[in-house]
């Protein structure tokens, strides 16, 4: 921005590298340039800044696509001043030259043509498709298409302007349709995750259930092998029992033996002593029986002679014969 200083009925100015200043008199151009410092008069002097430097200005477009809807653009188009003595003559930038200032909203001006533009660019390519295709593609497009329509703009070429960038910031519907337009793919995204949860406990369900198999298998083995023990113990003990009456029969069966063998030894020795018995005469007989009889006096209170006994025995002492020698009885 330029400074002025007034000195009476003169005044000078000083202007900055990024202004170009043009000082007319009388209609004409007297000076025209960047960073220019020069006395003046006020009373005949015309003076216009132009801006050198490069500016922003921020977009902003509400449209209507092709399916009726809303969708809002925000970016920002950077701009310069090519022609500044073609500008200076289109639009004012002229000074106060008491305090320097512009006169009028140039730059207000500029940007307003831009922004009739770039707005005008925005609507036609928003209501030519519609959303879901704005959306898929982004601001990309879009800003590709705005920026061929600024650089071709003849309504900016007339004036010495020209655009030098298009940036697009956003580009998105309203609310209540991003809302809706959200909602598939959050149910989508709902979906896949709920089939992940489902996933996931299917799998420990199925861990739990391998674990529950596993662990039964356990049991089952234990359990065959405990069936088979106690059969084998079973067994063992029937072994044990077989044996044990084996050994009793065995001992039983010697026992049988040896009552059998001594029975029969004794049974012989009957045999043999009633064979003795049996070849002895009668008074021998009677002698032996009354020799018995004499060793159990002691014990017996009384006996019973009948006469047939006493004259059967009395016959047989009467009768002669040799003396017999009493037999040996085995013991």
């Amino acid at each position: 921005m330029a400074t002025i200083h007034n000195f009476g009925p003169i005044a000078q100015l000083k202007s900055e590298a990024s202004s170009h200043v043009i000082r007319y008199r009388n209609g004409r151009v007297r000076q025209s340039g960047r960073g220019l410092v020069f006395w003046f008069r006020p009373e005949t002097a015309s003076i216009s800044e132009v801006p050198m430097d490069d500016r922003e200005m921020t977009l902003f477009v509400r449209g209507r696509s092709r399916d009726f809807q809303t969708v809002v653009v925000q970016g920002t188009i950077g701009w310069r001043v090519v022609d500044p003595d073609l500008l200076a003559g289109r639009v004012d930038f002229s000074l106060g030259l008491h305090t320097g200032k512009p006169r009028g909203e140039p730059i207000e001006r500029i940007e307003a043509r831009l922004s009739g533009i770039a707005g005008q660019a925005v609507l036609q390519e928003i209501g030519g498709n519609p959303v879901g295709a704005l959306l898929d593609a982004g601001p990309e497009p879009l800003r590709i298409a705005l920026e061929s329509v600024l650089g071709a703009a003849p309504s900016l070429a007339e004036i010495g302007v020209a655009v030098v960038s298009v940036r697009l910031t956003n580009l998105a519907p309203t609310s209540e349709l991003e809302r809706a337009l959200q909602t598939p793919t959050f149910e989508s995204l709902q979906q896949k995750a709920d089939a992940a949860t489902f996933a996931r406990r299917a799998l420990a369900v199925e861990k739990e259930r391998t674990i529950a198999e596993n662990e039964l298998e356990t049991r089952t083995e234990l359990a065959r092998r405990e069936t088979v023990l106690i059969a084998r113990e079973a067994e063992n003990a029937r072994d044990r029992a077989a044996g044990l009456a084996e050994a009793h029969g065995l001992e039983a069966a010697a026992e049988a033996e040896r009552i059998r063998l001594v029975e029969g030894a004794r049974a012989e020795a009957e045999q043999r002593r009633a064979a003795i018995y049996r070849d002895l005469p009668p008074a021998v007989l009677l002698g032996l029986a009354a020799r018995e009889l004499a060793g159990k006096l002691e014990t017996i209170e009384h006996v019973n002679v009948t006469p047939d006994l006493l004259a059967a025995v009395l016959g047989e002492f009467r009768k002669p014969g040799p003396p017999v020698a009493p037999p040996a009885f085995p013991r």
